[in-house]
């Protein structure tokens, strides 16, 4: 579904379960200024959001999966329903009565039935499921990381990366240059924060014209995998020449030389002596192999190829008496006057180092089952000796986090209060037990960070402190249950992380309540309010009425405050990463952007963000100036060509339309490549925008 227009639309959202995630999923949705109705069995006695009775429009108290409770909420004139109680099963049967009660109703649903959730998504229209666990898992893992990188998603096959770095003197690639020279087709600058300055509100609210210095911090999108080959562009011949020539340059005999070195250095230099003999031999019996094909073919004329292949093999094999056996090739020996003694010296030193090679596999078979009954016995890997991440309580949400972290190949080792089953993952060190025991075994002096995720707000919180104590440097990540008591302790204690739950997934579930298809999130730090702003990848399938339709990208894009990342036009099968901003949207056609909760608000009721900025023409140097002139201010301005004519032919003169000021800029920088001199001009803010 896409953002459509609700002025005829019902706009009553239905939540059912109140407890931490629904709860927040109320907060997120009355910034949405919609009514909201809520279904609970009990009366909700401790309240993460205080202020939560003056957010509910209407407060039903029974079983929600009861027909009558749900008529009672008002279920029939609801635009869509969130079934957020903590039993699943709950959840799914109370889906089951609403889709009968009102076939129209947007059903999302937390579950985590991850089998039977994708089969009830191709089964009923209009329906969602989410496994919170799995969507506060990513943010866990990306943040326990401690690197540059804070987001991982997937854009058709293409694998994207957001970074957020802070600038460097040996960054060549940024230091010194105007930001907005440094998008690319793979990369997108999502965000510019000078030394000693505020994040900005939202997107593009910074300069694309100011210089990166040192300090600065740089957040960006980038495409990290190549594109598939029907998405690369056509090749010209010259860049097929060079693609040859490097080719065959790579069978020079030095570069064989090199490269079978690596290979030997990477192959077998952690190997076993043994393996590296094995090597070694094995080549030898082959070239030894090919010799004696050639010499006795040659120096028997009388025999074939085949004939001397098998004889050269049986000599390896220990064959010797066996050899001179044969009818034809001892025939071929015995009507030779004379056997040169070289040849019956090569012929023994075939059958030696045959012999020698047969025992050497022997060794090597022994070895690979003595070492797989070992690895039977003793299946535990060791634990990581430095720059690894640890993890504090294995249950799902912790082993979620351990699979996203082996998915990246990062070293970690577990740590589980209570026995179990270690054959969830492997492949990874657990240590059992008493927890204040086992942080003293995983070289937590050199973790990368450690990881709280048990269900115990206070108990993770003990656990940190022992770990801070232990090591004051190693990064902590707490895991809470309750907003308040976040907010707290994120205070009190600003060396460690603190991330909850219910805040993380309820953005994502009142996003996907309004119809949005969310394909990944992650989150900002805001380091002025200690508070995370979660960013979310959204994708739009336009339709007729929608606040989308018929707009420009570069509207989109700094009238809601968003970042196209990706646009397909409707019926085409290319799609454009990183797209052009001056491309305008059409019924059918597919935009996926990033966007933070108030920018998915913008979209959702038709706010824009005040234009602010004005563009005044100083001069227009030439002919042909005017014509390219008028071509660049109709594509941006949105205006028609007589308009534009009209305001060129009166300069100096100042534009009568207002941008934003990515655009007024991006305007003139277009004007001067044409040899039209203007200039940006900043408004006041006024009350009518």
């Amino acid at each position: 579904m896409s953002t459509t227009n609700n002025t005829d639309r019902q706009n009553l959202f239905i939540v059912c379960g109140l407890q931490s995630l629904g709860q927040h999923c109320v907060a997120v949705l009355k910034d949405y200024n919609v009514k909201i109705a809520a279904i609970d069995n009990v009366e909700t006695e401790y309240r993460e959001v205080s202020e939560l009775a003056d957010l509910l429009d209407r407060l039903v108290i029974g079983d929600c999966r009861q027909p009558g409770i749900l008529e009672q909420a008002g279920i029939r004139q609801c635009r869509s329903i969130l079934l957020v109680t903590d039993n699943e099963r709950i959840n799914i049967e109370t889906a089951f009565v609403a889709r009968r009660l009102a076939p129209q109703v947007r059903l999302i649903v937390s579950s985590d039935r991850q089998n039977f959730n994708e089969l009830l998504y191709e089964n009923l229209d209009n329906f969602v499921a989410f496994e919170p666990n799995y969507l506060s898992a990513h943010a866990f893992a990306l943040t326990a990381l401690s690197s540059e990188a804070i987001g991982y998603f997937t854009l058709e096959g293409q694998l994207l990366r957001v970074i957020e770095h802070q600038v460097r003197s040996p960054d060549s690639w940024c230091l010194g240059k105007p930001v907005y020279k440094l998008n690319l087709t793979t990369r997108c600058i999502l965000s510019h924060i000078p030394v000693a300055s505020a994040p900005p509100r939202h997107f593009y609210d910074w300069n694309p014209e100011a210089e990166v210095l040192v300090g600065d911090t740089l957040i960006y999108l980038e495409v990290i995998r190549e594109l598939t080959l029907s998405e690369q562009p056509l090749r010209t011949s010259r860049d097929r020449y060079f693609q040859w020539r490097k080719f065959f340059q790579q069978f020079r005999v030095k570069k064989l030389w090199q490269r079978t070195a690596q290979f030997w250095q990477s192959h077998y230099q952690s190997q076993n002596q043994i393996r590296r003999i094995a090597t070694i031999y094995a080549a030898t019996v082959l070239f030894l192999w090919f010799s004696g094909i050639f010499i006795y073919r040659f120096y028997f004329p009388g025999i074939n190829f085949s004939e001397a292949f098998f004889a050269t093999a049986v000599l390896l094999l220990g064959g010797y008496g066996d050899l001179f056996g044969g009818v034809k090739f001892a025939s071929q020996l015995q009507s030779s006057e004379l056997i040169p003694w070289w040849v019956r010296l090569f012929s023994l030193c075939l059958t030696l180092i045959g012999q020698a090679f047969v025992g050497v596999l022997y060794v090597l078979l022994t070895d690979a089952l003595v070492t797989s009954r070992l690895q039977f016995f003793n299946p535990a890997p060791p634990i990581p000796k430095e720059n690894h991440t640890v993890l504090v309580s294995m249950n799902h949400l912790g082993r979620e986090v351990a699979s996203i972290l082996q998915e990246l190949e990062r070293p970690l080792v577990g740590i589980n209060a209570a026995t179990g089953d270690r054959n969830f993952l492997p492949n990874i060190p657990l240590i059992e037990g008493n927890i204040t025991e086992a942080l003293a075994k995983v070289n937590l002096a050199h973790a990368k960070s450690i990881v709280l995720l048990g269900d115990d707000n206070l108990e993770n919180l003990e656990i940190g402190l022992m770990a801070h104590a232990l090591n004051s440097n190693i990064p902590l990540i707490i895991r809470t249950q309750d907003r308040q008591f976040s907010d707290n302790i994120s205070r009190l204690f600003p060396y460690a992380k603190i991330l909850c739950d219910a805040v993380l997934s309820a953005e994502v579930f009142v996003c996907a309540a309004f119809g949005e298809n969310v394909l990944s999130f992650f989150h900002l730090s805001d380091r002025t309010s200690q508070d995370d702003r979660i960013v979310m990848a959204t994708e739009y399938n336009i339709e007729a009425g929608d606040t989308l339709n018929g707009l420009l990208l570069s509207k989109i894009a700094h009238g809601y405050g968003v970042v196209p990342i990706l646009y397909q036009k409707y019926r085409q099968h290319h799609y454009s990463l990183m797209p052009w901003k001056d491309v305008e949207l059409g019924i059918g056609d597919r935009l996926v952007v990033l966007a933070t909760s108030d920018g998915l608000q913008r979209i959702e009721w038709g706010k824009m963000l005040p234009h602010l900025w004005q563009v005044r023409i100083e001069e227009v140097l030439s002919r042909d100036a005017f014509i390219k002139g008028v071509e660049k201010i109709v594509a941006i301005a949105e205006c028609n060509y007589s308009e534009a004519k009209q305001w060129l032919n009166n300069v100096p003169a100042l534009l009568p339309i207002s941008f934003y000021q990515y655009q007024a800029q991006h305007l003139v920088r277009e004007l001067k490549r044409v040899r039209v001199i203007a200039d940006v001009i900043y408004l006041k803010k006024t009350s009518g925008e």
